[in-house]
């Protein structure tokens, strides 16, 4: 039978790979100030790497205890490690002020956040359980660079001869490393916000400090699929699952990809692959559910999607892919039902569809 949701599959057929962006309302500021005493072996920009890292981290500490203290943030039972560590991939760093004398290097910074736009970005990032292991490994990473440059700069100020040359080049490489999580932070943030021009100028960025780094492929083939060229975020992805693979984000996301371009078997394989990978990734269940629903194997659609919501039990599009899939089969009321769950779940997509038919969830 023809389908009473073909608009609602047209939409949810689009893989979500960044959150979508949300309608601007009041905007907060916030602004740090940091000072770095260089060492000999620092230069204006290892000055700017460093101090950008600290004084980003104090602006999302000073972010996250506004938004524990006075939004809904605080319902969502996050830790505040777990709100800095989410906001990082949501809210740009932007830099203010700068002067350098040699010798002393000091910037001001600030954050531009919209506590409800954050709010929402974060309800879904923490929802998302690879997103937030991402943006996890990328702060345990920084973190980690921001030790082991101390340690060095320590050590190279007794350092001579071979190991002071050992530890210089050991120094500088840190320094691209972090750079490149700024940059990566940046290219984040900017698709979570839909800016995907810029986000695929950040990634590349990323790239070029750190041309091994396989998540920043991934993201860099994300900003690419959202711009419509899916060949080429294909290539990405191929990058990054030969950089890593163990990579279950970049099986689906190129299974994403390779369903864009109406490959859907070839996108089951690597659906495939990303839930043997990572049998709880709630959202290879649901994208190899829309590969199989384009196929006409409705049956196989709704065990997928039914996994999905097992695993997230707010995925709001996995119930409106259900939902489709029960229309095609013909069980138009179990159809409704899923509708009506995705549009109480908060997806414009169904609210839209319901109002249309005068039918209230």
């Amino acid at each position: 039978m023809k389908s009473a949701f073909i608009r609602i599959a047209a939409i949810t057929f689009l893989l979500v790979l960044f959150i979508p962006q949300i309608t601007a309302a009041e905007t907060k500021t916030f602004i740090k100030e940091y000072t770095y005493q260089a060492s000999d072996e620092d230069s204006k920009n290892s000055c700017r790497v460093i101090s950008l890292r600290e004084v980003k981290r104090l602006l999302l500490e000073e972010l996250g205890t506004y938004l524990e203290s006075e939004t809904e943030v605080k319902d969502f039972q996050l830790t505040r490690d777990q709100i800095t560590v989410l906001t990082a991939g949501i809210v740009q760093t932007e830099l203010v002020e700068e002067k350098w004398d040699g010798r002393t290097y000091w910037l001001k910074a600030k954050i531009k956040a919209d506590s409800n736009d954050v709010v929402k970005a974060i309800d879904t990032l923490r929802q998302d359980r690879q997103k937030t292991k991402e943006l996890e490994e990328i702060k345990k990473k920084s973190d980690a660079l921001l030790k082991e440059n101390e340690r060095l700069r320590r050590e190279l100020a007794t350092a001579k001869g071979v190991e002071k040359k050992k530890e210089t080049e050991a120094y500088n490489k840190t320094i691209k490393e972090l750079d490149a999580a700024e940059w990566f932070e940046k290219g984040y943030a900017a698709g979570t916000s839909g800016n995907y021009n810029e986000a695929l100028a950040s990634f590349n960025k990323a790239i070029e400090l750190d041309p091994k780094d396989a998540d920043a492929y991934n993201n860099r083939g994300i900003a690419y699929d959202n711009l419509g060229n899916h060949k080429q975020a294909i290539k990405d992805y191929n990058k990054a699952i030969e950089l890593d693979p163990k990579n279950a984000k970049a099986y689906n996301n190129r299974g994403g990809a390779y369903g864009d371009l109406g490959n859907y078997k070839q996108a089951i394989k690597d659906y495939d692959k990303a839930i043997d990978l990572d049998p709880k990734y709630a959202a290879a269940y649901y994208n190899r559910g829309i590969a199989c629903r384009n196929l006409g194997n409705y049956n196989q659609a709704i065990n997928d999607y039914n996994k999905a919501i097992e695993l997230n039990p707010q995925y709001a599009r996995a119930y409106t892919g259900r939902g489709i899939a029960y229309d095609e089969l013909g069980n138009y009321k179990q159809a409704i039902a899923d509708i009506k769950t995705a549009a109480k779940l908060g997806l414009k997509e169904a609210q839209n569809y319901l109002k249309k038919k005068n039918i209230d969830w």
